[in-house]
């Protein structure tokens, strides 16, 4: 199974540091919706690993996140793509649970959904923790500028000492998840 993880604030949708609290609120990223049917149509099984916080703060509730769900669902289906798995944590940061990125329960969760491995796997995201959860689950890291991807850029670029670790070294940066369905549909042309 050829497999991408998907972040879905800042990589699907729009984000707000106000949380995305109502299927009003969730608004697509420009071309995001059709990338994923690429995808889709490329043979990748895609799966979305997302924190939703704002559940254990109280911002919303989890009928609120299914509809905001479905209508991502229902976006994409009428694209002709699949989102084959969604998993989130629903958790406040203090809670301390095993599923809140950049722990690698919610990719752990997918593996046992989808019944198979995330090794080597794209995780596709727009901050460190999905950098980092990728890095420690065996998937391909994918940094996209849109959301907080430019904030996480300088962050990794100041970073970026003559003595230290490069900490791009095993990162791909696209503009957004369009230019990353653009990479692979390019890519597998050249395996054909």
């Amino acid at each position: 199974m050829k497999l991408v993880i998907l972040d879905r604030d800042g990589v699907i949708n729009e984000d707000s540091d106000h949380y995305i609290k109502s299927a009003e609120e969730w608004q697509p990223i420009p071309g995001s919706i059709e990338a994923i049917a690429q995808l889709t149509q490329l043979g990748y099984t895609v799966a979305v690993a997302t924190n939703q916080s704002g559940i254990g703060r109280g911002f919303y509730s989890l009928d609120m996140l299914a509809a905001m769900h479905e209508k991502m669902n229902a976006l994409v289906q009428a694209a002709g793509g699949t989102i084959a798995a969604i998993h989130y944590c629903p958790h406040h940061p203090e809670d301390d649970c095993g599923c809140r990125k950049p722990r690698t329960g919610l990719v752990r969760q997918i593996e046992q959904t989808l019944n198979t491995s995330a090794q080597n796997a794209w995780f596709v995201g727009d901050t460190l923790k999905d950098i980092e959860v990728a890095r420690r689950s065996g998937c391909r890291p994918v940094l996209v500028k849109t959301g907080k991807g430019m904030a996480t850029l300088d962050t990794l670029e100041s970073l970026n000492t003559p003595h230290k670790h490069n900490p791009f070294e095993d990162v791909t940066v696209f503009a957004d998840l369009h230019g990353f369905a653009a990479f692979l549909t390019e890519q597998s042309k050249g395996i054909m």
